[in-house]
């Protein structure tokens, strides 16, 4: 028979995976890649970076709050005010990305600015991520500590692990994908689109809450 603690695990791998089936966590990966013609390696790369990027502030912020006897309520109130402002540094980002995609189809490709503007593009997107909340994550871990610190250990072990994963996982099913795509009467217009995408996608999760 399945114990608590059993249960617990299951949930917490199962939550992951779930929640990171939302747009947010890899399209802005896909279409910036796929914009910024990266290698599928340097996209995986990134992509990690901003899932644990993603996961760690949640942790951090969770394992605090348990510490200082903080109540769930209030560290659920905090993670979805981040959620909120992830969203709109998300839209804020892909309209930012489309403007500088206009400009690239009105001025043509300047390679060493745009090499640094890629870099900035890049960090900019990690940084977004660092903001974003695993909202599951808080609750699962104070419902971990009922079984000490250890468990909390071990669920915040596995809930990053299975995020990242998938994150990993879809972004690379998606940019797959979209790299089989032969449109290069469109290529000029690549960061633009991307950009538009990235910020739909923000404000489609925001509109729905997901």
């Amino acid at each position: 028979m399945a114990t608590s603690f059993d249960v617990l695990i299951v949930s917490t791998i199962s939550i992951a995976l779930l929640h990171t089936l939302a747009p947010d966590h890899w399209v802005p990966f896909v279409m910036i890649g796929k914009a910024q013609d990266w290698s599928i390696r340097r996209l995986l790369g990134i992509t990690f970076l901003g899932g644990a990027a993603h996961v760690l502030s949640s942790v951090v912020l969770g394992a605090v709050g348990i510490a200082l006897g903080l109540s769930l309520t209030r560290l659920t109130a905090i993670e979805s005010r981040r959620g909120e402002v992830a969203g709109l540094l998300i839209i804020g980002f892909g309209i930012a990305y489309a403007i500088y995609g206009l400009k690239h189809i009105s001025h043509g490709h300047i390679h060493h600015l745009a090499e640094r503007r890629n870099i900035t593009t890049t960090w900019t997107l990690i940084a977004i991520f660092l903001l974003g909340p695993c909202e599951p994550l808080i609750p699962l871990m104070f419902l971990g500590i009922n079984f000490g610190w250890h468990a909390v250990f071990v669920v915040s072990l596995l809930f990053s692990i299975s995020t990242v994963g998938m994150m990993l996982l879809e972004t690379w099913l998606a940019f797959s994908g979209i790299r089989l795509l032969k449109a290069e009467r469109w290529a000029k217009y690549t960061h633009f689109l991307a950009g538009l995408t990235i910020a739909a996608t923000g404000a489609v999760v925001m509109l729905l809450g997901i």
